[in-house]
């Protein structure tokens, strides 16, 4: 599609290329303007529609935003700031740079600036920094043709109408209703005879994570948001609230990875920037593996004696590392869907146990069978391989079950703990269990 717009330019065809953008979705258009190059971008965003630039606008990557706003008149940053909602502002302006945030706020009206600046106090991983404020509130006393005639008069304005909220005279949330209970009704009936009083809400403070979960236990397209004193504030969509998941997911996925997160399109990162992000991580964990290299050298003796000894560390390092990522991964997932607790950490624990001695017991029967061919009939040297694997698969199972509920237990973030932490550690562990077992049953 990017091709063909480029020719109708190439052409002079700006008529066809209107008609055009005019057909496509805001999506759409915003994802061909993603592949086009600066210039080219700017003259066809400038040929869109006033009510269509906006939401446009907003599909944008925050270094065409910047662009743009660069490039375009006050007159058309005001155009452009009149049709964006307020969420979509709050986030374009945290993400701006100080001189184009400048700009945007002068050309945007006192009343929806406050708004923003209030959106924009509250914590970055809180749903306050989500929520819209552009949404239909009606009074218990409405009449249902009192609720249209609100719906008509403020409805243009607001991010959906499809959900109304109740509120009573100081604001406190105490039902809602749907736009299909509103159409199915007679004019005259009251809304507090309509309305559903049991109420699904968010805190502003919650943590924004908690979003997904709520939308896909209770099917909500939207989710009213209520301060400390449960008073409406704000709503939060769904496809806020995907946003939301998709940016959470990322970061889980490159901390787990042992990147630190960057917020940035893969391909519209830097390499410098990318390095800086992963070589903190692989400096930590290259550091924390001279650990696994010193345990290796305090054995030597026993190596020197027997050097088949060697050949089997690569296998028991491997799989304890396997074993103690699946654990960690499950239940670093558990915990983002809150289906595991910090109180189910025995429930936890007891299960991880008993899966870990039913694959330690599978693998020590192939193991045997492997090994006893390797060494050519050697059965103590089998025997201690065979007991560090089952014992190296109980402890790395432990271990991965128990670190990221630990880190959740102190605040942080679980997916630190994840595949390369618990690697280093189950390592670690494996030498010293595998040495020693040597030491005992094999006198060396």
């Amino acid at each position: 599609m990017d091709k063909e717009i480029m020719q109708m330019e190439k052409d002079r065809n700006y008529v066809a290329i209107k008609q055009l953008l005019d057909r496509l979705n805001e999506v759409d258009v915003a994802a061909e303007l993603e592949n086009m190059d600066e210039q080219l971008m700017l003259k066809i965003f400038r040929m869109l529609p006033k009510d269509k630039a906006a939401g446009v606008f907003a599909e944008l990557s925050r270094e065409n935003r910047q662009s743009i706003v660069e490039a375009i008149t006050d007159m058309e940053i005001t155009g452009i700031v009149d049709d964006m909602f307020t969420d979509d502002m709050a986030d374009f302006i945290e993400e701006m740079p100080a001189s184009v945030v400048k700009r945007v706020l002068a050309q945007t009206p006192k009343e929806k600036r406050d708004i923003i600046n209030q959106l924009l106090k509250y914590p970055k991983d809180s749903v306050g920094s989500v929520m819209t404020v552009e949404f239909v509130d009606l009074k218990a006393d409405y009449t249902v043709a009192d609720a249209f005639a609100e719906i008509k008069k403020t409805g243009l304005d607001k991010e959906t109408i499809y959900t109304c909220y109740v509120i009573d005279q100081d604001r406190k949330l105490i039902g809602t209703i749907s736009a299909r209970t509103l159409l199915l009704s007679d004019h005259e009936r009251k809304i507090s005879e309509l309305m559903n009083p049991n109420t699904i809400s968010a805190n502003t403070i919650d943590d924004k994570e908690s979003l997904s979960i709520k939308f896909r236990k209770y099917g909500f397209l939207a989710i009213p948001v209520v301060d400390d004193e449960n008073r409406l504030v704000g709503i939060v969509t769904m496809d806020d609230a995907f946003e939301v998941q998709e940016q959470e997911a990322t970061e889980d996925f490159e901390i787990m990875a042992a990147v630190s997160p960057s917020g940035q399109p893969y391909l519209k990162t830097s390499a410098w920037t990318m390095a800086k992000k992963r070589v903190v991580w692989l400096l930590l964990l290259m550091l924390s593996a001279t650990l696994t290299g010193a345990i290796i050298s305090s054995f030597e003796d026993a190596i020197a004696v027997l050097p088949a000894l060697v050949a089997f560390i690569p296998m028991l390092m491997g799989t304890g590392g396997n074993s103690g990522a699946q654990s960690s991964t499950l239940v670093i997932r558990g915990m983002a869907l809150e289906e595991i607790k910090l109180s189910d950490v025995g429930e936890v624990l007891w299960k991880e146990l008993r899966v870990a001695t039913l694959c330690g017991a599978i693998l020590v029967v192939f193991n045997f069978v492997r090994v006893i061919f390797a060494t050519k009939g050697d059965i103590l040297i089998t025997v201690t391989v065979s007991l560090a694997l089952y014992a190296t698969v109980i402890i790395a199972k432990t271990i991965g079950c128990l670190l990221p509920i630990c880190a959740k237990k102190l605040r942080m973030d679980p997916a630190v703990m994840s595949s390369p932490v618990v690697t280093t550690m189950v390592d670690a562990a494996a030498l010293i269990v595998y040495f020693g077992l040597a030491r005992m049953l094999l006198h060396v």
